[in-house]
């Protein structure tokens, strides 16, 4: 047997084994592409308030009253808040016990709450638990695993079978006959289509691996700063002292004048009391997606104990940031979320037209089985002698 013989069984019954669960994470990555243009389309008054004449902000804190007042069994672990947006709500994020999460929108000029949802039973969080766990929590997390490691395989093992022999039927490979009989067209959409968009594909499936596995994350950084992934954690406070009236909007004034650029800016409440408070700040003007600088507040006094610039980064920190855009397909906006939509098309695509081929040669080696010719052997009578 030859090695594209081998690569040909593999590629067969990896993919039967692992259709299913590419089908379902493929098809969900293709409502996922567009997440926050179409969830913010479909929610606009979450997301947007009318902006009145004399726009006043309220202050964090006032907004925090009210989300935390909204329901008093959740405790608010993240603020989300977008600079230089004044037509954007303020979005909290909340928990209740470890399994849900609660997204509450206030109004940044009334101080209400705009709405309050239990993120994991919308649209979107029904999606992404279905993409990431298939709504079966760790062990499906370690099904989506294996199977994205398989993906990767599929990848490779695709492209071996893809390679034309000779140069001469390069253009065969390389276009889908659409006039052609269904037999045909169906091996052109699975094998030239794939052929299009591996690239992507690999690359995806690849940086999927991050969210299923430890190793993957310390192969990054191994590579690239030649150290395993040291786990980023808010310095301890040195002072104790209780939160005043202010404290939140004074962390968010002290964020935009340390860090002026247009963004969105998030603050992560600490679990222990003993440590700082983390506040991330997006930069919305960098040339790719997910660039973000971090500051470090001590709870109660407001002084900054450390801050963490994107451009000082390792090389490790800096490639897996980029990780959530490249997965996505949000690196530059627009143009590679198309790409990767088309891409994830063709995915979820691939275990369905595959199958058809596996059907069809099937059919066909029961079809061509051939049929001896049967010999019938006519006994003479012996000559009678009188």
């Amino acid at each position: 047997m030859t090695l594209k013989q081998i690569f040909g069984k593999l590629h067969l019954w990896l993919g039967i084994a692992s259709g299913l669960v590419v089908l379902i994470v493929a098809g969900t990555g293709i409502l996922l592409v567009f997440e926050d243009e179409l969830d913010e389309w479909a929610n606009h008054d979450f997301y947007f308030v009318t902006v009145p004449p004399k726009a006043q902000r309220v202050t964090i804190d006032s907004m925090m009253h009210s989300a935390a007042a909204f329901n008093p069994s959740l405790k608010i672990t993240r603020i989300y808040a977008e600079t230089q947006a004044p037509e954007r709500s303020v979005v909290f994020y909340a928990k209740k016990n470890k399994t849900q999460t609660w997204h509450i929108a206030v109004n940044p000029y009334t101080g209400k709450v705009i709405e309050g949802v239990n993120y994991n039973k919308t649209f979107y969080g029904v999606v992404l638990n279905l993409h990431r766990t298939l709504c079966m929590n760790e062990t499906g997390k370690a099904i989506t695993g294996a199977s994205c490691f398989i993906f990767v395989f599929m990848v490779i093992s695709g492209i071996v079978l893809w390679w034309p022999k000779r140069w001469h039927i390069l253009k065969q490979r390389t276009r889908i006959a659409w006039k052609s009989k269904w037999k045909r067209l169906n091996w052109d959409l699975h094998a030239v289509g794939g052929f299009y968009v591996h690239i992507v594909l690999f690359f995806i499936a690849v940086t999927g691996l991050t969210w299923s596995y430890q190793w993957m994350n310390n192969a990054i950084y191994l590579v690239f700063d030649g150290k395993p992934m040291k786990k980023t954690e808010a310095p301890v406070n040195t002072v104790k002292q209780p939160i005043q009236a202010g404290f939140y909007e004074s962390l968010y004034q002290q964020t935009n004048n340390r860090l002026p650029y247009k963004g969105r800016v998030s603050m992560l409440l600490p679990e222990k009391d003993n440590l700082s408070i983390t506040v991330n700040k997006m930069n919305r003007e960098a040339a790719v997606n997910n660039i973000a600088d971090a500051l470090y507040f001590e709870k109660g006094t407001g002084r900054i104990l450390k801050e963490t610039m994107f451009k000082n980064s390792s090389m490790g920190n800096k490639v897996r940031r980029m990780v959530y855009p490249i997965h996505t397909g949000r690196l530059y906006g627009w143009p590679t979320q198309i790409i990767a939509l088309i891409a994830a098309i063709v995915a979820f695509s691939l275990p369905i037209t595959g199958l058809l081929i596996y059907l069809g040669r099937r059919k066909k080696k029961k079809t061509m089985v051939v049929k001896k010719p049967v010999h019938t052997v006519v006994k003479q009578e012996e000559p009678v002698v009188v």
